[in-house]
């Protein structure tokens, strides 16, 4: 019984003391209730006397501690042994409290008890508690308590204390032995049980329960160990079981449980038959989680499998020579392979692995391990081996000594790799990087020669590095570095936007093309530069700046500037021409615009007169009225033609009909035509495809050519004076021209004219500047056409245009 508890019961040594007692009393009542026949006080007295000294010699030595207490606590007597038992007087411990001899924590129990028995007078109580004797070791008692009241009506408490301790410490010990034993089998995860096959019955230890993570306040089950089995263990375990105990033989297996948690245990179950006398048979066995075993071994499997991969993949082979019986103590798959042969190949003697390294490299692993093992220190050799198909295999070695208890060498453990691929791929990288690098120089040396400079600048946008240049007339110019590019040109003031749109470019880290700045050369000189530049970053991507090329585009930027002012004069000039041209047409266009006025009055007149009329001839009058306005639109279309080549305008390039321009330039020339009587035969190809051009600059060339014409044919006596315009296409579409020619029947051209006659200012005419074939040349090529001349035969001359024909796909 533990402390703190109280239990109601009669005890032998209790009832002896109480017995005594009772018996002092009975004595002392049976003398008050004796007859007064033959009294004799004396002889009484004597009596009591024995019988006192009779109780207190029991009292005293009885194996039994007595206590006598009073309520508050004090202990008013208590015998020799039990003052004895504490290492006490019975001097020392009466008139002082009880509670001196118990744990200070054990006091409030000590004074429930007593106040207990106090309250319940002539009850018994009986507990277990702690003591310390004198000289502080434990004393475990059980008690019994009662309390009785004495002659003056006073109570007092009487004790009886047996010692306990022995059994005390030996449940400790057993309690200690079972939490050691819990501990052991916690530690080990190991459990035991014990199972009855006939009745079902099974006995779990906590461990037991914990393993298959059952409440240990239930009671287990063989159907439930088969629940918690994993399905495809079950059959098998069964089978065990039955075998087992069909045979009553021990059993040794190992299987699964299947946790609720989808989780998977892995057991190792022992357990040995035991026959009772009646025959019965019971298992009684351990059970063992190996989970953590099983996938460390699991994990070493795999670790070994992902080694022996790691070898096969890296031709990285491992060993252990034995030094004293010169024979390999382990060698991977690996090693096999390396050396051509087969991994089961296990009883192949180390002679034949030698065999098939070149003896010259055999003699040299030789003297290194014998150098290894004599000073105890690793070594790395490089050898070759002849593979059975006669190739040649290249192999890095390394070894390390191990040292025995003896301090000498008694193994060599060490890899080879396979480095034949290596080499070969380290000679390919060293001639890759000779060739990089002779290409390097020779990109050095074109740049150093090339007239554009190259520039890299930093995050900032300012330059970091220029490239050198052999030619310093065309270099960059210097003290660039550390600036950033608008820092350099001296239009960054003049040109604010470009430079704007640059630097929104260079912050956005976009690439850029062909941007186009003032500069200074070395020399101070302005220039013109051209760069484009695109933004290079790390492998993170980090931003780390420009790479790109400037080139001196000085010339070209001037040649352009040449090239336009050229451009300008020639429009110019075609324009001088055309109006030339209109004033020598001035005849022809007033004679196209007076006939349409002439007939607009004529009309007008006819008109008036239908209207005075009585009554008037309101329709002729409106037919006369219509007559005039397309007399007067007549006019005005004329008007419009000749506004339009006198007009100096820029180039406008459209889709044109050619046929169209043909019309149009001939009906500007028809009095021209008319006064010279020169007739026009057209020959215009119907469905020709649209050309690209611009229709006054192109008029101009007819007319030009038209009037050329008119002029070669004047001296024409004998021969009609007849011009041909004709129209065609040829060719397919990419390559297809269209083809626009003019044909007189005049002088012709003599070889060395139409060698020069597109010349500037080489004419044939007395009055002429030479200028005009020039300028019709000029237009064409603008047009990326080509005008041509060349002999008629039997007389005259052909002037074609040829026009390039758009894709059928340009829209």
């Amino acid at each position: 019984m533990m402390p703190g508890q109280i239990a109601k019961f009669g005890n032998s040594a209790a009832q002896l003391l109480l017995g005594g007692l009772a018996a002092l009393r009975s004595f002392a009542n049976g003398e008050k209730d004796r007859p007064a026949v033959g009294d004799d006080p004396r002889q009484d007295n004597i009596d009591l006397r024995d019988a006192v000294k009779q109780w207190r010699e029991v009292f005293e030595h009885n194996p039994v501690m007595y206590f006598m207490v009073d309520p508050a606590g004090t202990v008013l007597n208590v015998n020799t042994f039990g003052a004895a038992q504490l290492g006490y007087t019975a001097a020392e411990l009466i008139g002082r409290s009880v509670l001196n001899v118990f744990f200070e924590e054990d006091h409030d129990f000590v004074r429930r008890c007593v106040a207990l028995c106090l309250e319940t007078v002539d009850q018994s109580h009986t507990w277990e508690i702690r003591k310390f004797r004198k000289d502080g070791s434990v004393l475990w008692v059980r008690e019994n308590a009662k309390a009785m009241l004495r002659g003056d009506g006073t109570p007092i408490v009487l004790v009886a204390c047996e010692n306990i301790t022995q059994r005390k410490e030996a449940e400790d010990a057993l309690r200690q032995s079972e939490a050691y034993l819990a501990q052991a089998q916690e530690l080990s995860r190991t459990g035991s049980f014990g199972l009855s096959m006939a009745t079902g019955e099974t006995v779990w230890s906590r461990e037991t329960f914990r393993i298959f993570q059952c409440d240990p306040a239930t009671k287990p089950t063989l159907n439930f160990v088969f629940e918690r089995i994993h399905p495809e263990d079950r059959d098998r375990v069964r089978r065990t079981l039955d075998r087992a105990y069909r045979e009553a033989e021990d059993f040794d297996h190992e299987y699964r449980l299947l946790m609720p948690d989808r989780s998977v245990k892995y057991l190792h179950s022992v357990a040995r038959a035991v026959r009772h006398a009646s025959g019965r048979i019971e298992f009684v066995g351990a059970v063992t989680d190996v989970t953590i075993a099983k996938e460390a071994e699991q994990r070493l499997r795999r670790s070994e499998a992902y080694l022996a991969e790691a070898q096969r993949l890296s031709h990285t082979s491992s060993w252990a020579w034995d030094v004293r019986r010169q024979e390999f103590a382990y060698r991977s798959d690996e090693l096999y392979r390396l050396f051509g042969f087969e991994p089961n190949q296990i009883d192949l003697p180390a002679r034949a692995f030698q065999q098939r390294i070149l003896p010259e490299d055999f003699r040299r692993i030789v003297e290194v391990e014998a150098q290894a093992i004599r000073e105890k220190e690793p070594f790395e050799i490089d050898f070759r081996i002849v593979c059975p198909d006669g190739s040649i295999r290249r192999v890095h070695s390394e070894g390390h000594p191990v040292i025995g208890s003896d301090g000498e060498v008694i193994e060599i453990i060490g890899t080879h790799v396979d480095v034949t691929e290596q080499i070969a791929a380290k000679a390919a990288l060293q001639k890759a990087f000779d060739e990089l690098k002779a290409s390097e120089q020779r990109f050095r040396d074109y740049a150093e020669t090339a007239s554009d400079w190259f520039w890299e600048t930093g995050p900032d946008h300012r330059i970091t590095r220029i490239s050198e240049h052999a030619d310093t007339a065309s270099a960059a110019p210097t003290g660039l570095i550390g600036l950033t590019r608008w820092d350099i040109p001296p239009d960054a003031e003049l040109e604010p936007e470009k430079w704007e749109q640059h630097r929104a470019a260079l912050d956005a880290h976009l690439p850029f093309r062909d941007l186009i700045y003032h500069s200074k050369d070395r020399n101070g000189s302005p220039v013109y530069v051209r760069t484009s530049g695109k933004p290079f970053h790390d492998e993170s991507g980090n931003f780390l700046g420009y790479r790109g090329v400037s080139t001196d585009v000085t010339a070209a930027i001037r040649a352009e500037q040449a090239e336009e002012a050229l451009r300008k004069a020639r429009a110019e000039l075609a324009h001088v021409t055309r109006v030339t041209t209109l004033g020598e047409l001035t005849a022809s266009i007033a004679h196209e615009i007076t006939q349409p006025i002439a007939a607009v009055i004529s009309n007008a007149d006819a008109c008036v007169s239908w209207l005075d009329r009585q009554p008037a001839d309101l329709k002729a009058a409106r037919r006369s009225a219509e007559w005039i306005v397309e007399d007067a639109n007549r006019a005005s279309e004329v008007i419009r033609r000749i506004r339009a080549l006198a007009k100096k305008t820029e180039i406008e390039v459209g889709p044109l009909d050619i046929n169209q321009v043909v019309r149009e330039a001939v009906a500007l020339v028809r009095r021209e035509l008319a006064t010279h009587a020169v007739s026009v035969r057209m020959e215009l190809a119907s469905d020709l495809p649209g050309v690209c051009g611009d229709r006054i600059q192109l008029q101009q060339v007819l007319i030009n050519l038209v009037m050329n014409g008119i002029e070669a044919m004047q001296a024409n006596v004998d021969r009609p004076r007849e011009l041909a315009i004709r129209s065609s296409q040829t060719g397919e579409d990419g390559d297809g021209r269209l083809l626009l020619t003019v044909t007189d029947r005049g002088v012709g051209l003599g070889k060395d004219v139409t060698d020069r006659i597109f010349t500037p200012f080489f004419t044939t005419k007395s009055g002429g500047l030479g200028m005009g074939l020039s300028i019709c040349r000029s237009i064409i090529e603008a047009h990326a056409g080509r005008l041509s001349a060349f002999p008629n035969d039997g007389g005259g001359a052909t002037f074609q245009i040829a026009l390039p024909l758009p894709h059928k796909d340009t829209s």
